[in-house]
């Protein structure tokens, strides 16, 4: 930021701003942490056969999650530019055109989940669960078209600032799933006891219960008007919707690439022995949730770089990334310091089995090290995300992720005989490399923009781009 005067009054400003915006985002998004952890518990006192076939089909539902999520997160600066450009009523043909797009990755997520046996077979399933995990897949798969609609409702919202209903929506279903779970799978109110299948069924009904309540509320309520979201109806057009997919479509693969990492780690940990694997689940279960917060953070980065983009604002760029990443880096303070300092204390919270919590211990301890480095890369990658540059951002997670970070942990765990220790360090590593180099990519972009140097406001009507 050296090529302007710093102005605390306006850091000040920009950081308030931020964290108004991520507060409601990280509830959010905790919330979705907690849906997984309901149908876990529920599924539990089934039985542990119900256990695993849930969680074995909750795995591959993620990454049918990701990828709606990833395309979706299209909308949040699509819509944010338009409402710093001062264009805010454009805003609801984005939102018609991104309806279309959420419907036909909708239809092919329901498709794939449908049709995920070869998926389940390469996994290395106990044959005795393919039945349960069918069943869950085949049920939860009717919610995938309200999972992608719902993120166009939250995609709208968001990007025009209004973060708060996502946070009441979320955590709605969130209680909902309690009941309607808990009918389901243990077969009340007349109906038969469902196990895995009733899981999946819950899930999809809360998901269609969201949506619709989330499009009746922006249809009603008065900080939607002057929108014209339904005024009228409104065919695709498939170069509007190719403009969203040229923006979503890197961000999915970007979020697959992260996810799979993960996967692919747990995958590896999977060889090492059943105390190493609970071990693993416990850290990874706790790391997951402290990084709910710098995603909140980078959702709200995103909005924040999107209207600095649409005023035509370089220096607010600028403002607006580096605050939001410094503010990341202070919450990753926080989290850092837990796990470094307790790391005994946060894993016997899960467990009483000593060797697990031991080993948890240590794997708890390299994941209060990648805390800075995790955070500056979702922060960075929410930055870019404002400035709609999502092609170079996916090349670099995939180079760090799959290019250093696996082979680092796989060298480190099998050859140097490291075990989850050396996973956790390529993991580490990749998550370093992605830090550095989407940093740098944020800098040099804000750097290279002066004050007027930006291009027109894509126009919902029109082929225009903002130069990145």
């Amino acid at each position: 930021m050296s090529s302007f005067q710093l102005d605390r009054a306006r850091v000040s400003r920009e950081i308030g701003a931020t964290v108004r915006l991520a507060l409601p985002l990280i509830l959010a998004q905790l919330a979705a942490i907690g849906s997984n952890v309901i149908d876990a518990v529920l599924a539990g006192h089934v039985g542990a056969h119900v256990l695993g076939a849930v969680a074995i089909g909750a795995s591959i539902w993620s990454l049918a999650i990701v990828l709606g999520i990833g395309m979706m997160m299209s909308v949040p600066p699509s819509v944010s530019q338009l409402d710093g450009a001062g264009r805010r009523h454009e805003a609801g043909a984005v939102f018609r055109q991104a309806i279309w797009l959420a419907l036909g990755m909708g239809a092919l997520l329901w498709f794939a989940v449908r049709h995920a046996e070869p998926l389940i077979k390469l996994i290395g399933v106990t044959p005795g669960l393919y039945t349960d995990v069918g069943e869950f897949l085949r049920a939860i798969s009717w919610g995938a078209p309200a999972l992608t609609c719902y993120f166009a409702l939250r995609g709208l919202s968001e990007g025009l600032s209004m973060t708060r209903p996502s946070m009441y929506f979320s955590l709605g279903g969130l209680v909902l799933l309690v009941p309607l779970g808990y009918t389901f799978m243990f077969g009340k109110l007349g109906l038969p006891p469902q196990g895995a299948r009733g899981c999946g069924i819950a899930t999809a009904t809360v998901l269609w219960i969201e949506m619709i309540a989330f499009a009746i509320y922006i249809a009603s309520h008065r900080n939607y008007r002057g929108l014209g979201i339904f005024d009228h109806f409104e065919w695709p057009s498939p170069r509007r919707i190719g403009a969203l997919v040229h923006v979503g479509l890197p961000m999915a693969i970007t979020l697959l690439a992260e996810g799979g990492l993960f996967v692919a780690a747990a995958l590896l940990i999977g060889t090492m022995g059943e105390d190493v694997v609970a071990s693993h689940q416990v850290a990874l279960n706790i790391a997951s949730l402290f990084f709910m917060i710098p995603l909140g953070l980078a959702m709200a980065i995103t909005v924040r770089v999107g209207n600095a983009v649409g005023r035509g604002d370089a220096s607010g760029v600028r403002y607006a990334g580096f605050c939001g990443i410094g503010l990341t880096l202070v919450t990753q303070l926080l989290s850092a310091s837990l796990m470094l300092g307790f790391p005994h204390f946060i894993a016997s919270l899960y467990t009483r089995d000593d060797t697990v919590i031991k080993l948890a211990s240590q794997l708890l301890l390299l994941a209060g090290l990648f805390q800075f480095s995790d955070g500056i890369q979702v922060a960075s990658n929410g930055a870019l995300r404002g400035l709609k540059d999502t092609r170079i951002p996916m090349a670099i997670t995939l180079f760090a992720y799959w290019l250093v970070g696996m082979p680092v942990g796989w060298w480190l765990a099998f050859h140097f005989g490291l075990g989850a220790r050396g996973i956790w360090m390529g993991l580490i590593a990749g998550l370093s490399m992605a830090a550095i180099l989407l940093f740098a990519r944020f800098w040099r972009s804000s750097r290279r923009h002066r004050p007027g140097t930006f291009g027109p406001v894509a126009s919902p009507t029109t082929d225009a781009t903002i130069p990145s």
